[in-house]
């Protein structure tokens, strides 16, 4: 059975105030969640109108019981850089294989991809080196 969350009028008042202020879309429809579940609506209800599941209108009812209203105000998305290695330390990673590529030797995405597994601990896809050589302007076309 599901858990029932008792909601305060100060905690109604905290979510609209909230939702006045934001302009991000997603951040909203959460906020209007909470709002609808604390103006009574069960999640069947609230899903048919915000088309989230019955069980993420639930996590979100519980995100908001055990953190509060400061846990739907801070940013949790990671942002667009999910690399495993920054910049500097790719062009370090890759500095041996152009000094050899320089004297002749062909470039090899398996060796590439093998060091860079090394480097970063785990395994990657085997896309990840050609994202890594494009992101340095290195073609992997002869010329």
């Amino acid at each position: 059975m599901p858990k029932i969350y008792r909601f305060t009028a100060e905690q109604h008042e905290e979510v609209k105030a909230l939702l006045k202020k934001t302009t991000d879309v997603k951040l909203h429809v959460k906020l209007d969640i909470l709002r609808l579940r604390m103006e009574g609506y069960d999640s069947g209800e609230i899903s048919k109108i915000t088309n989230y599941s019955k069980s993420r209108i639930s996590a979100l009812c519980s995100l908001y019981a055990q953190n509060g209203i400061a846990y739907f105000e801070k940013e949790h998305r990671a942002g667009g850089n999910h690399r495993n290695l920054t910049y500097e330390e790719e062009r370090e990673l890759l500095a041996p294989f152009l000094e050899a590529a320089g004297r002749g030797q062909a470039l090899s995405a398996s060796e590439i991809k093998a060091a860079y597994d090394s480097r970063c601990g785990h395994k990657t896809g085997s896309g990840t080196v050609y994202r890594v050589l494009k992101r340095h302007n290195i073609t992997t076309r002869p010329k």
